[in-house]
């Protein structure tokens, strides 16, 4: 017997796809992506870094600070002055310890850098570098 049209358009009409399978797999991509990404707080200024020879890349979970050529210390975009080195650093090292890097502008007198190092010493970090160019740069 012949099968009418409608009896065999029948089965073309049926073939769907389901998406849920691929939304459930790009949902656990994105969440993987959002859980292993690192965010670094930069301190919110430019800063002209003395060039050095000895320059290595540091990791990126450090605590930044930042001292401007205007002498504003700097911690994730707020003048913070050389007073609130201390609670800020010790607030931030709180969880676990990390390196902190003292990002300076190469016009910032000794005394004043000297000052933001012994507070960031005094707020209880290990290890402390300075930020600076590589001399190829």
């Amino acid at each position: 017997m012949r099968r009418t049209l409608e009896e065999r358009l029948e089965p073309l009409q049926q073939t769907d796809i389901d998406l849920a399978p691929l939304l459930d797999v790009v949902f656990i991509l994105l969440i993987f992506f959002i859980v292993t990404t690192v965010f670094v707080k930069e301190t919110g200024i430019d800063v002209d870094k003395p060039k050095a020879v000895s320059t290595q890349k540091l990791e990126r979970t450090v605590v930044m600070i930042a001292i401007s050529a205007e002498r504003e210390v700097v911690y994730d975009g707020t003048n913070i002055g050389v007073a609130g080195v201390r609670s800020t650093i010790s607030q931030a090292l709180r969880r676990h310890m990390r390196p902190v890097v003292i990002q300076t502008d190469k016009r910032v007198p000794t005394e004043l850098f000297v000052k933001v190092l012994d507070q960031v010493k005094l707020a209880g970090a290990e290890q402390v570098s300075i930020a600076t160019v590589g001399s190829g740069e």
